[in-house]
């Protein structure tokens, strides 16, 4: 290939060309560069990930302590098995209305309005009337 002047001498053949060569390689350099940086996102998301998923394993532990704490308290007024089978309760009791807060909160739940959006335009465009 011969030697490129300056881009006034050359050619609007070689500019073409010289414009070609620019275009891929910077298409394939932005291309790398979008990897790299998916790629430590997804690095930075499975950090993380693993540590929410440390913490909440020891916030479990935690609870888990708070309510053997809680039974060791009461054992020192009632017997022990008396002590765990009231905080037992209390537990349930807890677990029982939020199991009913939840079942409220999906008895709420109601079809997406864009599905009903996507038929009414399907039909529109059908020139039927919904």
């Amino acid at each position: 290939m011969p030697e490129r002047g300056a881009p006034q001498d050359a050619t609007v053949g070689e500019l073409a060309v010289q414009l070609t060569e620019h275009t891929s390689r910077l298409v394939h350099d932005e291309v790398e560069l979008a990897k790299a940086e998916l790629r430590e996102s997804a690095r930075h998301a499975g950090v993380g990930a693993g540590l929410f998923g440390a913490t909440g394993l020891l916030a479990v532990l935690g609870l888990g302590a708070l309510v053997a704490a809680a039974v060791a308290a009461l054992a020192l007024v009632l017997d022990v098995w008396l002590a765990a089978l009231v905080v037992a309760v209390i537990l349930f009791a807890i677990a029982g209305v939020g199991a009913l807060l939840g079942l409220a909160q999906i008895k709420d739940v109601g079809p997406p309005s864009t599905a009903e959006n996507v038929k009414k335009d399907l039909a529109a465009a059908k020139g039927e009337h919904a």
